[in-house]
C-alpha cells in the first residue's frame, strides 16, 4: 500500500470519526497531532484541511452531481470519501484525475457497501467531466 493510500485512509478516518462526534475535522486533526496520535503522512493533513477549506463548493458538485441522492442520505463512508476524491480531483495538481478516482473507488470497495464502487466512480466520473 502507497503512502498516499494510507494516508487517504487516515484522513477518511478522521472525516468520519469527526462527523460522528459532531467535532470539527480540523479540531480532531489537530487534537490527534497535539496528543502525538496524528498521521505520520503530511498529506493527510493536507487532504483534511483542503476537505474543510473547499467544502461547501465539494458538497454543492456532489449533490448537483447526484441525481436523486442527498448527501446526508449516502453512507457516512461514501459522503466522505467523495469529498476526498472531489478535493482530489478539483484542487489537487500533483494527483491524476484516473488516480484519484480509483483510489476513492478502491476505499469503499474495502470499507463500504457493494453498490458503493459503482456510486462513487460514476459521481466522481461527473465531476471530472465538468471540471474545468
Amino acid at each position: 500500500m502507497s503512502a498516499r493510500t494510507k494516508a487517504r485512509k487516515r484522513a477518511l478516518d478522521v472525516l468520519f470519526a469527526s462527523e460522528l462526534r459532531s467535532e470539527g475535522p480540523v479540531v480532531a486533526l489537530d487534537r490527534s497531532i497535539a496528543d502525538g496520535e496524528g498521521p505520520t503522512n503530511d498529506y493527510t493533513a493536507t487532504l483534511v484541511r483542503g476537505v474543510v477549506e473547499h467544502q461547501v463548493e465539494i458538497d454543492a458538485l456532489l449533490s448537483d452531481a447526484a441525481e436523486g441522492w442527498t448527501l446526508d442520505r449516502m453512507p457516512a463512508v461514501d459522503r466522505n470519501v467523495l469529498r476526498i476524491g472531489a478535493w482530489e480531483l478539483l484542487y489537487a495538481d500533483d494527483v491524476p484525475d484516473a488516480v484519484a478516482v480509483s483510489e476513492a473507488v478502491n476505499l469503499v470497495r474495502d470499507l463500504s457497501t457493494d453498490e458503493s464502487p459503482g456510486f462513487v466512480n460514476g459521481l466522481l466520473g461527473t465531476l471530472q467531466r465538468n471540471k474545468g
